[in-house]
């Protein structure tokens, strides 16, 4: 059986500044332009029965406004008429109105189950779409920066069941035959759930093809459904097609396509049901004393019991029933055993350390029991009262005070599960690499070249590193292209942000909060002003400065794209555009 390689993200030490001195906030103005709405954006607002924290982060977190990486400064949405709107920006000073590119075919206020229609941008003639109702559609575009052959043109439509939205989608061409790969996200009720949620995340990844070019027929070769328990952070296809990555909290296996559900429910059960132990035992500080369920008609000949003082052997009507080495030593001379008249045997263990404490019975035996006495807990409980506190810091002049959480930041808290990022195989659908993140925390995704898998952010100490993914190196799949100095802990103070992008040229970083504000984060460049450190008495050559544009609307944002040279920000009724760079 084949092990998935654990690997590491390598660090490119001369991409990170250990003397960055932080961001200065400019009062420079941003140009910023408005543009209103013909109609609404078709937001779809979470329903009583989508209540958990995965429903919030895929589909009440979804982002409204989609960017076409093939084309700069192009932008879609979708409103509430079922039209796809397009903006593209040549020049900010003669800004037209967003125009209609498709209407979608069916009905969207019919469904009352429906999610947020999704689109992705798979080539720069290609498009993949959903309208939140469980349909698919794939559509033929032709060169969309060119009006004079720009069609959008449906070339597959199929239901595939229950509403998802479109995370990723790739296009492939070959001598013989044109493909499209699209990595679909679900959230569905598990009835066999026990315990948690009682959802589960549901990946598919769905190939169509048209093998005949002759026929411009498309239709589904290939259906793989993975499942998770969270909705993941990053999950994208490679430019082959022949692999995936997801960036996740929990892991995501491969299931069958039709698997039968009574076997994957015979596999839970086991698994949830728990089994019966082997013994039950429980000590004091002078004596242990193990007991065990006899068989029916058990008798004392049956009963084997040999004392060693750092071993112990249990014999059962000629069957082994317990044999190991003690935790510690016994005197095996006073320890004895008797048969009680429930039934059971009942061995009395001397421990010759009076006072220590066994955690286990056996040394790595898992099938006893340890019942603890109450009055026990409550001594254990006394001895470490001295480590805990009801208030926080109650005597903070004392020698050695218990640490504040008053101190700690948002920044300094981390999940208790670590995050990992997992490469799988197309064709054997298993997992081939796997990077446990640890206290990396996820960021953000970027496009910074179309035809490669997008860019992921994570926070790395303090700072944002990007790393671009590159499924050829197998053994250098990672690169780290970018740094956003201090990034990482300066985002975690913006208690409100929705929305985080940087421009896929690394000039600038941007975030959004929910109303209103929006703060972007420059990588440092060289000072016009000859500028000194006070404390070091140096002159300081470059500054990364810090700006906040404010937003004249109450309209919550629903959408947020970065170009090299704008930020585009979608409200209800509103497109904004803030000027960030002149390009030169």
């Amino acid at each position: 059986m084949e092990v998935a390689a654990n690997c590491s993200l390598r660090v490119k030490r001369p991409l990170l500044d250990p003397r960055f001195e932080g961001y200065k906030l400019s009062l420079e103005p941003l140009p910023c332009y408005q543009l209103e709405l013909d109609a609404a954006v078709a937001e779809v607002k979470l329903r009583d029965d989508q209540y958990t924290l995965e429903h919030m982060h895929a589909f009440g977190m979804y982002n409204y406004l989609h960017g076409d990486s093939w084309y700069q400064d192009s932008v879609y949405y979708i409103d509430t008429l079922g039209r796809i709107m397009n903006l593209t920006v040549m020049l900010d000073t003669a800004l037209g109105k967003p125009r209609e590119v498709f209407r979608l075919p069916t009905d969207l206020t019919a469904c009352d189950n429906r999610l947020c229609a999704s689109v992705h941008f798979t080539s720069s003639t290609w498009v993949t779409l959903s309208d939140g109702t469980g349909r698919l559609y794939v559509i033929g575009t032709g060169e969309r920066g060119n009006s004079a052959s720009e069609k959008w043109e449906i070339m597959f439509n199929e239901e595939l069941g229950n509403p998802f939205i479109i995370i990723h989608s790739i296009s492939l061409l070959n001598v013989e035959e044109h493909s499209i790969a699209i990595l679909l996200l679900r959230i569905e009720k598990e009835e066999l759930d026990m315990k948690g949620s009682g959802f589960y995340v549901s990946l598919e990844w769905v190939t169509i093809s048209n093998k005949n070019k002759d026929n411009k027929k498309y239709e589904i070769i290939k259906h793989d459904i993975l499942r998770g328990k969270s909705v993941p952070h990053y999950a994208a296809i490679e430019p082959d097609g022949n692999g995936l990555m997801i960036v996740s909290y929990k892991s995501f296996t491969f299931v069958q396509v039709g698997q039968d559900l009574e076997e994957n429910m015979d596999e839970d059960m086991s698994q949830k049901i728990k089994v019966e132990p082997l013994y039950y035992w429980q000590q004091t500080e002078d004596d242990l004393t193990v007991m065990i369920r006899l068989p029916e008609d058990s008798t004392k000949e049956d009963i084997q019991v040999q004392f060693l003082p750092d071993h112990i052997n249990i014999v059962l009507k000629d069957h082994q029933f317990l044999e190991g080495k003690l935790y510690s030593s016994v005197d095996h001379e006073s320890s004895t055993w008797i048969i009680k008249e429930n039934n059971s045997l009942e061995i009395s263990l001397i421990k010759k350390n009076e006072g220590l404490i066994w955690p286990e019975l056996v040394v790595g035996d898992k099938q006893g029991e340890l019942i603890r006495d109450s009055t026990q807990c409550a001594a254990i409980a006394e001895r470490l009262m001295h480590l805990t506190s009801e208030e926080l810091n109650p005597n903070p002049d004392k020698e050695k005070p218990p640490c504040n959480a008053q101190e700690l930041e948002e920044c300094d808290i981390f999940f208790e599960e670590s995050s990992s990022l997992c490469r799988f195989d197309g064709s054997t659908l298993k997992t081939t690499h796997v990077v446990n993140l640890g206290s990396n925390q996820y960021l953000f995704s970027v496009v910074v070249d179309p035809k490669e898998m997008p860019c992921f952010c994570l926070r790395h100490d303090v700072d944002a590193l990007l790393w671009q993914p590159h499924s050829s190196k197998q053994d250098d799949m990672w690169e780290h292209i970018a740094t956003f100095n201090a990034l990482g802990y300066v985002q975690a103070s913006k208690r409100d942000k929705k929305f985080f992008a940087c421009a896929p040229n690394y000039s600038y970083a941007a975030l959004c909060e929910c109303l209103r504000r929006v703060f972007i984060y420059r990588q440092p460049a060289p000072m016009s002003t000859v500028l000194y450190n006070r404390k070091e008495g140096r002159q300081v050559g470059q500054v990364a400065k810090q700006q906040v544009a404010s937003l004249e609307t109450n309209d919550p944002i629903l959408g947020f794209q970065a170009t090299n040279e704008r930020l585009f920000v979608l409200t209800t009724k509103n497109l904004f555009l803030i000027k960030v760079n002149t390009e030169n």
